[in-house]
């Protein structure tokens, strides 16, 4: 179980604008603001190129914008000093959202770092009157907000993050994404363990759900691969990880396994830190392309990772965390199509037999 493929080694991305040394030279900067808004797994994935922030400005104050079912990410890190919680039902209607970007904007920033180009984001850009505004290439008539706009990069999303830092001389080095548990949250995931019966067992943290039907590998086959693999591993046990609304989802799941009484399921809907703190426990984490596999990677947990409609630039470069593809077996052209439908019903996932994983996590 512990034998992976290798992975082909981390490189990380160039880009075509070079670091302006006048730019924002360390020492002018004691406050900086970083907007990620959105999804969850997206603002674990920014976590590298804040860190770097730190680094290259030692002393300096960064705060971080992001939604608020996203902020638990960011909680208890020690490179983020504040977190600037959007919360959309809070503000119902345009002049309450306006007032709240310019609360944030007006906290005399000397560094604004904008890695998504949504009008949430925007709005606190345009209103901000830090020195030194960068983001990555966006449309033509928000060039303007910025002091310097980063062509898109290939590769590992982090690390395109972190290459949108470039023009301060900033560079990825194979940075991970980081999350950071306090004490009382480690117990409290030893605790949610021990009362499934998973202390001190063997186990593999599984997340197969998610909201788009071209990203969620179907049940039959996750339950199918869960049997071959209790089979094979007398041992092992199974958790099954939900959030909010997909209960019932694992419940069907675990109906379907015929190893049943070596899958568990948690006593209720956990917190995102509480799911976090019991995935640290695993030996794998198995999966769609969703928040939980980034949560394993900051938590040093290797992963496997069944991709739909997803690319492969969500994967870390790392023989511990690898990814699977039905074109890797068959004659897929239309994969990755990176669509919320699919025209094919779905065959990327659909004749991804079970079978056909069973040797790469059994190896």
């Amino acid at each position: 179980m512990n034998k992976m493929p290798p992975a082909s080694p981390a490189t990380p991305p160039d880009t075509e604008i070079g670091p302006d040394a006048a730019l924002a030279p360390p020492g002018t900067v004691g406050r900086i603001l970083v907007c990620q808004l959105r999804q969850i797994g997206d603002v674990l994935l920014s976590t590298p190129a804040i860190e770097l922030l730190a680094k290259h400005y030692p002393g300096a104050e960064i705060h971080v914008y992001t939604e608020k079912r996203c902020a638990p990410m960011l909680e208890n890190n020690p490179h983020v000093h504040k977190i600037w919680e959007l919360d959309k039902k809070s503000l119902p209607t345009p002049l309450h959202q306006f007032a709240f970007y310019r609360k944030v904007a007006a906290n005399r920033y000397d560094l604004l770092v904008n890695f998504q180009h949504l009008p949430r984001c925007t709005w606190v850009a345009a209103l901000s009157r830090a020195r030194v505004k960068l983001a990555p290439q966006g449309r033509c008539f928000t060039r303007w907000l910025y002091t310097r706009q980063v062509p898109d990069l290939a590769g590992y999303s982090a690390a395109a993050k972190a290459g949108v830092l470039s023009p301060l001389g900033i560079r990825w080095n194979g940075e991970a994404p980081r999350l950071y548990l306090t004490d009382a949250e480690q117990r409290a995931g030893r605790e949610l363990l021990r009362d499934m019966g998973l202390e001190g067992k063997d186990f593999i943290s599984v997340d197969a759900t998610h909201r788009s039907a071209n990203r969620r590998w179907p049940e039959r086959h996750y339950a199918a691969l869960l049997d071959m693999l209790g089979r094979e591993f007398p041992d092992l046990h199974f958790l099954l990880t939900y959030g909010p609304g997909e209960e019932e989802q694992v419940r069907s799941l675990r109906v379907l396994c015929r190893e049943r009484d070596k899958v568990r399921l948690f006593p209720g809907v956990q917190s995102l830190r509480h799911v976090a703190a019991c995935i640290a426990g695993a030996g794998l984490h198995l999966g769609n392309c969703s928040a939980p596999r980034h949560m394993a990677v900051a938590l040093g947990v290797p992963s496997f990772t069944i991709l739909g409609a997803t690319g492969t630039g969500w994967t870390f470069p790392s023989e511990k965390h690898m990814h699977v593809q039905a074109k890797q077996f068959m004659d897929l052209s239309c994969q990755p199509c990176r669509r919320a439908t699919c025209p094919e019903d779905l065959a990327c996932l659909r004749k991804l037999d079970p079978e056909l994983i069973f040797p790469l996590l059994a190896a």
